[in-house]
Parts: structure tokens; sequence; C-alpha cells
């Protein structure tokens, strides 16, 4: 777990790592010499990186200072920047409105969505001539990217303080330390060490009050050919059962009352625990947080549908906490693209598992994401897609027109579909799924609906934001506090959302 430091002076470099600094003057670099080894003087801890030790408690360092957290990507990510906002406000800073207006910018990036790269660069760009007017703002740069490129980051945005990967957020404070006393540095650990230096595992800032994100794994041990996430997260690794339990119980005690549970493939929750002997499994998870005073909704992103069993389906009927609500990611309809991404399932088998979730949980409501365009896909294995789309009648869907992530071995593959043939294609399946959606929509229209207050409309303060046990937006007339549960009748529906009357 090394690090690379670039020091505020100008001939000299650092090279630090476990084992201690490395030195070399200017001089030496220019004519190639062997580096010469020195002990660095009056150092703080936070210049031995990578060894996770437990310290005493900080005292805090930062009062009056204000931060900025920019997140890009999926709910692991906001998570993760609930916990960035979490530490940084135990230092005694204070949230900004806005980049410009904080001392310390944090981008937490994400390697997943299409121009991840232009739209980081391109922000980091917009915050140099801040910086140049500002020396003493300080720009953090972490998340998947960072993970995934390390010192490029350094390299192309020059002005950037410190960079950290998804294994050791926990560290920030201390990289923040130390890029005040020894300038920019990139700290990336390779895997997480310990369930202790999970992001779950510190101070949260969260934006919502009445409900919360909960990590139960980190990390995946799936191989498909399309994603990054096992080179960016890592191996999986499970929170022990009375951690997640004992998360979700203080929150309740704060007054949350919906809780998600995160995890890149949470149907294989607890098979690298051992508890008594034998590995907990996430159906027993759901059951447990089902039974946390205070706690109403339980929701959970994302299963593996190869991996997506009865003992799930029935946790989820049998505990009441836990919504009717499912997302099942098909990712293609095609037996020889599912292959291809290593999916581990095919069409019919999908179907299969559907049927069966529905079967056991009544008034599910299922949404997926779907790759339109994967390498080698052709005009019969779409149709298979859109075939399985028609049977499965989604809920909804998250779409996306496949883009090459470097370093994933769908990016090597042959057989790149042209970029018109997928953008037509892509239209096609929308059209096809805006259909289902709005006749399922349809379908709620007089029926009374329990929903969750989220907060006002951001197209009309006198409307308020809600969601449905099966999530659902319902847009409301009125002034309601987030949070408050109550019941509407659906009136009207939308292509993508629900209009109700308060009862």
């Amino acid at each position: 777990m090394a690090i690379e430091a670039r020091c505020a002076l100008a001939a000299v470099d650092f090279s630090v790592s476990e084992a201690g600094a490395i030195w070399r003057p200017a001089s030496a670099r220019a004519s190639g010499s062997a580096p010469g080894r020195i002990t660095l003087p009056a150092m703080t801890d936070a210049v031995l990186l990578g060894m996770p030790t437990r310290k005493p408690p900080r005292v805090a360092s930062r009062a009056g200072r204000s931060y900025f957290v920019r997140t890009y990507g999926c709910q692991m990510n906001e998570h993760d920047s609930e916990r960035i906002s979490g530490l940084l406000e135990s230092d005694g800073m204070v949230a900004a409105d806005s980049a410009i207006e904080a001392d310390v910018v944090v981008l937490n990036t994400c390697t997943i969505r299409e121009n991840a790269d232009q739209a980081l660069y391109g922000y980091l760009g917009s915050l140099k001539a801040e910086k140049v007017n500002r020396p003493g703002m300080q720009i953090l740069v972490g998340g998947c990217m960072a993970q995934r490129d390390r010192d490029v980051i350094l390299n192309r945005a020059a002005w950037v303080d410190v960079v950290f990967g998804t294994h050791n957020t926990h560290r920030v404070l201390d990289l923040l330390d130390h890029s005040e006393e020894w300038g920019p540095v990139a700290e990336v650990w390779d895997e997480t060490t310990s369930v202790e230096d999970m992001p779950s595992m510190l101070p949260a800032n969260r934006d919502s009050e009445h409900s919360a994100w909960v990590t139960i794994t980190i990390g995946c041990n799936n191989s498909c050919t399309f994603c990054i996430v096992p080179m960016v997260r890592g191996r999986e690794i499970s929170r022990r059962p009375g951690d997640v339990i004992g998360e979700v119980t203080r929150l309740a005690n704060d007054g949350v009352v919906e809780v998600t549970l995160l995890g890149q493939n949470v149907n294989s929750y607890g098979r690298d625990l051992d508890v008594n002997g034998r590995s907990p499994i996430f159906a027993d998870l759901l059951r447990r947080v089902g039974e946390v005073d205070g706690i109403r909704r339980i929701r959970y992103t994302s299963p593996h549908p190869k991996d997506f069993r009865e003992d799930v389906a029935l946790a989820m009927a049998e505990t009441e906490a836990v919504c009717e609500q499912l997302h099942l990611p098909l990712q293609s309809g095609s037996t020889s693209i599912l292959a291809a991404m290593h999916r581990g399932y095919n069409g019919t088998r999908f179907l299969e598992k559907l049927a069966m979730a529905r079967d056991i949980i009544p008034d599910l409501a299922v949404s997926t994401d779907i790759i339109v365009g994967f390498p080698g896909e052709t005009d019969q294995d779409f149709q298979d897609t859109l075939d399985v789309v028609a049977a499965a009648q989604f809920d909804s869907a998250f779409t996306f027109q496949f883009s090459p992530r470097p370093g994933t071995p769908a990016a090597e593959m042959e057989g790149h579909v042209d970029r018109d043939v997928i953008q037509e294609r892509f239209n096609r399946l929308i059209e096809l799924q805006n259909r289902i959606t709005f006749d399922k929509n349809r379908l709620q229209v007089g029926r009374a609906e329990e929903v969750l207050v989220e907060g006002p409309s951001k197209k009309n303060p006198d409307v308020v934001t809600a969601r449905t046990r099966g999530n659902r937006p319902v847009h409301v007339d009125g002034h309601f506090d987030a949070g408050t549960f109550m019941m509407v009748e659906v009136e009207r529906a939308a292509p993508h959302h629900l209009h109700g009357r308060a009862l």
C-alpha cells in the first residue's frame, strides 16, 4: 500500500512507503544516480501512510473552516460521501453550499458512467482558477476513479491536494494533515484489510433525517465482464450481523424510519463470515432488521439474479417492514450475450426467478438494469432482450448504452457495435419500457396507498413528493413534513409518476 507524495519543495521528491521514506534530490534524478535514504525529522503520524492502526480520538483542528462534497455515481458513493461529510464535521468543519464558498472540496468519483473522466477533469479545470485565487483551498479526489487512476489524477491536475481510493476513506483527515504539511499526496490501498476500515464505521452527515443507507457488504466476487467494480472496490467483505443491527438500531433511535441495505450483491451476504459455526444469510438479516423498533420500511440493492432464491422472497413477504419492491438487474435477454457477460443465467431462468418472487410477494414492484450494444450483440440478441422485457413487465428500468471501461474484459472484446445502431436499439427499448411503465402506473389509479413524504417538489413548493412501498413517486398537493407517513388516493397517472390526494 505504497503512496507517492509530492513535496512542495521544488528540488525534493519523496517516495513514502511502509518501509520508510526515500529522498531524491533533483540533481540525483537528473544524473540517474542512486537515491539516498534519510530519516525525516519532526514528521507527523500522517506521513506513515497505509498503516491501519488504531489511534486515540482526534482533537477537532479545523473549526470555522467549510467543506463541499460533490458525488458522482451510485448509492454506494452517496453513502461514502455521507461518511466523508461526517468525518469533516467531526474535525470542526461546516458544510458550504458550493465549491466556490468552501475551504475543502471533495469530489467522490465514479467509473461506471460514460464520460466520467471528462466530467471530473472538466470540473477540476473549473476549480483551478479558484485555487489560484485562494491558495489555502484544498481539493480532494476520491472514489472509484481515484482507485483506478491513482497517480494519473495528480499528473493531469497538479492543483489537486489529495487523492484517496475506495479502501481508505477513513484516512481523509490524516491525508489532509499530510497535504498541509508536505504538499500533494496520493494514497490508494489495494484492498480493505479490516471491517473497521469500512466507511460504515465512520460518522455520517446524512441528507435525509428519515431515510438512511446501511452498507452490509463492500466489494464483489463476481466477474461480470462489463463491470469495473471488482477492480475498484475489491473482494467482497461482509459486516457482522450484530454490527448491521447495531447501526440500524442507532439510526432508528435518531428518528430514521426507512433504511436501504447496500451491497454489490446482497444475496451473497455472509458467505465470508463464521458466526457460531455457520455463515449468516441475507434472508436472516432481512428478518432481523425488520425486528428493529421504529424501522417501518426496508429496501435493499442490489441482488444478483443467479443468487436470488426463495428464502429471500419468503423473508420479504413475511417481514412487514420489507417493502414490496425488488431491483433485479437483467442486463440482457440474449443467452449468448449473458454468457459473454458472465452473468450465470439466461433469459428463461431470469423469468422463472421473477415469477417465483411475484408468486410469493403480493403486489411486487420490479425494476431492472439493461445494457444495449454489448460487444457482439446482433439484431436477434437485441430482439431477445425486447422479448424478455415484454414478458417481464418491469415497473421501471434503468437503461444504458454500452461504453467500454478500461481494465474490463468487455473493453477488449471484438465485435463492438456501431454507435448509430446502439442508439436506434436504445430508442426502441426506451419506447417499449415507457409504454409498460405508463400502463403499470395507470393500474394504480383509484388505489389507496401509504406513502412516505420525501419533501417539497423541486418544481412546485406547494406540492410534496412522496413514495409508495413499491417505490413509485407520488406528487401530493399540500404542505407535509419530510418523513411523514400518510394515506393517499391515487387520482391520476403520468408516464413516470403518480398524482395523489391526501386522505
